[in-house]
């Protein structure tokens, strides 16, 4: 984080694994946020936060955050301990990460599929489609919300699950073996090398390089 940003106390309403190891903490939303926006969360008021996308809608009574945890980290070990009526601190929402109206690619690996379920909470998935990449299928997180929004535009590529009744490959593979639209925005989220992989790929398809949007987990 380039700047410090003031944490306030929020109260934990729920926490709920929904993978393994892989969990969702919500707390009641008191501030307005633009779908795609991030926050800054810790367990103390005076630390060093980490950032996670808002994956609840923006008109939703709850904040949700989605994140696996990771056994050496520095929190998350910490959230996924937390119970209903615990505190966390938790920032303002920022972050310039958004999605225009029309039509367009939302590319996610692993958790990297929060802000779409934020932005598909919040009425903004006509037109979109969606292509997840995970290991196994448990791994689809939120996949009943998807479905029920995008039907047939929602792309699941499982990697490791030979019995998977998705694609089975790589979301680079599925992308490289389909012909993709030029003139359409390409949002991806996920980690580096995730982000980085999929935009050369797109790029070496014709897609223009303004036309890929990117948000990156460290």
């Amino acid at each position: 984080m380039s700047e410090k940003r003031i944490l306030q106390k929020k109260v934990v309403k729920s926490l709920r694994e929904i993978a393994y190891g892989v969990y969702v903490l919500s707390f009641q939303r008191d501030f307005n946020f633009v779908p795609g926006q991030v926050i800054a969360v810790d367990i103390k008021p005076d630390t060093k936060p980490r950032l996670y996308s808002i994956a609840s809608g923006a008109n939703e009574d709850d904040i949700e955050i989605l994140f696996d945890e990771k056994k050496n980290g520095q929190l998350t070990p910490f959230l996924s301990k937390m119970k209903k009526g615990d505190s966390i601190y938790v920032s303002e929402p920022f972050g310039t990460y958004k999605s225009d109206s029309g039509k367009g690619f939302w590319i996610a690996s692993g958790t990297g599929i929060a802000p779409f379920i934020s932005m598909l909470r919040s009425g903004m998935g006509k037109d979109k489609t969606i292509i997840h990449g995970s290991r196994f299928d448990e791994n689809f997180y939120f996949s009943e919300i998807i479905e029920n929004y995008l039907g047939s535009r929602y792309i699941r590529c499982c990697s490791q699950q030979n019995d998977s009744k998705h694609f089975k490959g790589r979301l680079t593979q599925w992308i490289s073996n389909n012909k993709m639209t030029l003139d359409i925005k390409y949002y991806l989220c996920g980690s580096a090398e995730m982000v980085v992989e999929v935009r050369d790929l797109l790029i070496s398809k014709g897609v223009p390089f303004n036309n890929v949007i990117s948000e990156t987990y460290f």
